[in-house]
């Protein structure tokens, strides 16, 4: 007799949230899922770190039930580097208890809450091979991949997220969005030396190097810049979305850039609360709008911008 072939689950959509230890994953998770609830899609929140104490947001599903990383530290003595390699590893040799964790919340939209150690995602494949078996799952994800705005300050430092940004995202190998978190605190880092479009599009790089060059710290490697900056530029992939989590019409703005890198359709509810949400803003003072405003004050009277730049050559 033969046997009935499995009954294929259902899509499901969601977001792995990732990047470095203080980019605001965790305060993300968060306010992505309040933002959800509100326009009537059921959310829940994974949270797949297990170094995270103290979750400011109700958790569907925690790792912490099956490993944390103070006992791997304590019991294989690691440190905390070591220690949350081996809680992914762990994770990944038992996936069968994530899987039966997740059918409870088959009918949800996911919010995978992720560790910040950077090696997890650039060199050491057991959070990819996680990721591969989601797919395999059928769940639809997004990489959402947040950077700290204030790393625009810093052109050596901008360059080094942009290889880090590079070098996630063909490691992953998932629909990825790349966020520039905390923007309603951009000011407090420094005056930008661009128009923030030059930042969030990644445009020119040479722009940036002929400010490191102005350092004689950096004029030195100002060729292996160069390099960096060919490599990021030949591929083409690294752009940013900027994010005020406070801010709807940031979020709004967010989510739609995720929904479109999944393949999320919005249903007729979700697109009506969205609207009358949207609309219940009108006339309020955005921090999001004054923040996208500052770039305003980036090009003094008199001085030409980068497009302009760009157009006389």
């Amino acid at each position: 007799m033969a046997t009935q072939p499995s009954q294929t689950p259902s899509l499901r959509f969601g977001q792995v949230v990732i990047g470095p230890p203080g980019s605001g994953k965790t305060i993300y998770c968060r306010g992505m899922q309040e933002f959800l609830s509100h326009l009537g899609r059921k959310v829940v929140v994974v949270n797949m770190d297990p170094a995270n104490e103290g979750l400011p947001y109700p958790c569907a599903v925690d790792i912490s039930e099956l490993v944390t990383l103070d006992d791997v530290m304590e019991g294989l003595k690691l440190g905390p580097n070591g220690g949350l390699l081996y809680c992914m590893e762990y994770l990944e040799a038992n996936l069968d208890w994530l899987e039966t964790k997740l059918e409870e919340h088959s009918d949800c939209y996911f919010l995978f809450d992720c560790p910040g150690q950077v090696e997890l995602y650039t060199h050491q494949n057991s959070v990819k091979n996680i990721f591969a078996q989601l797919a395999k799952w059928n769940f639809r994800l997004t990489a959402v991949h947040l950077v700290d705005s204030h790393y625009c300050a810093d052109p050596a430092k901008f360059i080094s997220v942009l290889c880090t940004s590079l070098s996630t995202m063909l490691h992953v190998e998932l629909p990825h969005v790349n966020v520039l978190s905390k923007m309603d605190l951009i000011e407090q880092y420094g005056k930008l030396a661009f128009n923030l479009d030059f930042y969030t599009d990644v445009m020119d790089l040479t722009y940036l190097l002929d400010h490191l060059a102005a350092d004689p710290f950096f004029r030195k490697f100002l060729k292996l810049n160069e390099k960096l900056a060919g490599v990021i530029q030949d591929y083409g992939l690294v752009s940013f979305v900027p994010l005020n989590v406070q801010d709807r019409e940031s979020m709004t703005q967010v989510l739609r850039t995720v929904d479109k890198a999944n393949g999320y359709c919005f249903g007729n509810l979700e697109e009506r609360n969205l609207q009358a949400m949207m609309s219940a803003a009108v006339g309020a003072d955005f921090q999001f709008t004054a923040t996208l405003g500052v770039q305003e004050r980036y090009v003094e009277d008199g001085e030409k911008t980068v497009e302009e730049e760009v157009m006389d050559l």
